[in-house]
């Protein structure tokens, strides 16, 4: 088999043992998998032979990008690693089009650098930019921070290659932003996490840069006064706002505990902590005036300063430069490392309505205290599109407890109109809720997908559709 697997990609490009144990492990460090052997294709032509061979080995196949998933979607036992790390070109740039052709290995900091230096955007950003890549966002169709203004993944890419998996090559690379040619078979492989096919190139839409960020941070007492606060300030700026995101006091406090160096936010603590960008692209909007001060920035002091004097918030600070905007970021992209300073944890990545979330936490919180009196919690949110990122630390590491307390959260969610997987994926570590969840008559349809696409069931096994029970 490894001398199957080195004819494709060569022998330098083929990892076993040791040099193939990193890609078993989960990057939350609670998982770990030995896969059979790791390949690193060069080429989609590379991916489509590796592919046919798995066929003919009957061998399980996972494609992997940067390995930052969070739901034990990227490692298996005995299976054939594909990494896309020697695929990581941008292929090409088109700033009059706005699109960028990259292949499944490209960084997603790398195309945020490609697209800023043409003084464009890649909208998508979330903590983990700096080692993400292509294949894996799309597979999970990723959300982050600014799908308020732009959306998810799925809501970026006008086309995409990727190889089936009998090893066929289908190309759907269009730049077109209209195409009724039948399924948009697109769609179907974006967040399907390597379950039906390996995306191995795709063309993403590019948006103008803003020419001035506003951005400040916002202290208030309670949750239910954030969203109309959104609101006004989307209608005051017509519909300018790209992120508005929730850490209350505690997840603030963990934050400083885990980074000295770092202060907090402001001199008193709030029990809401709202991160809330603008970005402008008028030049009315964005060229200092005569005393300097750029208008957007200004005029979100305005509003600012009118909602303290109505006491609709307590306190807020605007950030004066790109050093101060980068010091407000770190702490909300650091929602990961936070969540780890327990050695054990449930993370429940969930969507509710917007006027919703403080139910779900309130409601959440008090089940945990049943579940696992003792239990403590790490909460962030991207509160303008209601996902919600909590994290149960429980009392003991017991599996039937986390699987207790997920169960507990899902009861909420469902009650509330919501979804137990927001953007994170499925993966392994949600099979359970898929299972309890998911409408049968909807899990029915994608088994006869995947069964109909990967009859062979090679493609990322055991992820995403749970067994049949019986």
């Amino acid at each position: 088999m490894i001398d199957q697997i080195a004819a494709i990609v060569g022998p330098k490009n083929v990892l076993t043992g040791a040099d193939a144990a990193p890609y078993g492990e989960d990057i939350t460090g609670m998982w770990q998998a030995t896969p059979a052997a790791v390949a690193r294709p060069a080429s989609t032509q590379e991916v489509s032979d590796l592919i046919k061979l798995a066929n003919t080995l009957r061998l399980p196949v996972i494609p992997v990008g940067g390995r930052s998933g969070l739901t034990r979607g990227g490692i298996g036992d005995g299976v054939l690693i594909l990494s896309f790390e020697r695929m990581a070109a941008i292929r090409e740039i088109r700033p009059e089009a706005r699109i960028a052709v990259v292949e499944a290995g490209a960084i997603l900091s790398d195309i945020h650098d490609a697209a800023e230096a043409q003084n464009l955007v890649f909208p998508l950003t979330f903590g983990a930019k700096g080692s993400a890549r292509v294949g894996g966002f799309l597979g999970t169709n990723a959300g982050g921070s600014n799908v308020l203004r732009y959306g998810n993944t799925r809501d970026l890419v006008l086309g995409i290659e990727a190889v089936l998996p009998d090893g066929q090559i289908v190309d759907l690379m269009s730049g077109l932003h209209k195409n009724n040619s039948g399924y948009d078979l697109r769609h179907l492989l974006i967040g399907s996490e390597g379950t039906l096919g390996v995306i191995t190139a795709a063309t993403l839409k590019l948006m103008p840069k803003p020419g001035a960020y506003a951005t400040a941070m916002i202290g208030m007492a309670k949750l239910s006064d954030a969203l109309p606060l959104l609101n006004e300030v989307q209608k005051a700026t017509g519909g300018l706002v790209e992120a508005f995101e929730y850490m209350p006091d505690k997840f603030v406090g963990d934050y400083v505990r885990l980074n000295p160096a770092h202060k907090l936010p402001f001199d008193d603590r709030h029990p809401v902590n709202i991160l809330i960008e603008i970005g402008a692209l008028s030049p009315r909007d964005c060229e200092p005036g005569e005393d300097g001060q750029i208008p957007i920035v200004a005029y979100l002091e305005d509003i600012l300063g009118q909602y303290l004097e109505d006491g609709r918030i307590d306190d807020a600070i605007v950030a004066r430069n790109e050093a101060q905007r980068r010091e407000m970021w770190a702490r909300r992209e650091a929602a990961a490392e936070v969540a780890t300073l327990h050695p054990f944890r449930v993370t429940n990545d969930v969507a509710v309505p917007l006027d919703l979330v403080e139910t779900f936490l309130a409601r959440s919180d008090a089940a945990m205290q049943r579940v696992d009196p003792g239990s403590d919690t790490s909460v962030v949110a991207h509160l303008g599109d209601g996902n919600v990122h909590y994290t149960v630390w429980p009392t003991v590491n017991d599996a039937q407890l986390k699987d207790a307390i997920m169960e507990a959260v899902e009861d909420i969610v469902i009650d509330l109109g919501g979804s137990f997987s927001a953007e994170h994926g499925v993966g392994e570590a949600k099979l359970s809720s898929m299972a309890r969840r998911k409408d049968p008559a909807a899990l029915a349809a994608m088994r006869a997908i995947k069964a109909a696409l990967d009859p062979l069931n090679l493609m990322n096994p055991g992820k995403v559709l749970p067994p049949i029970e019986g």
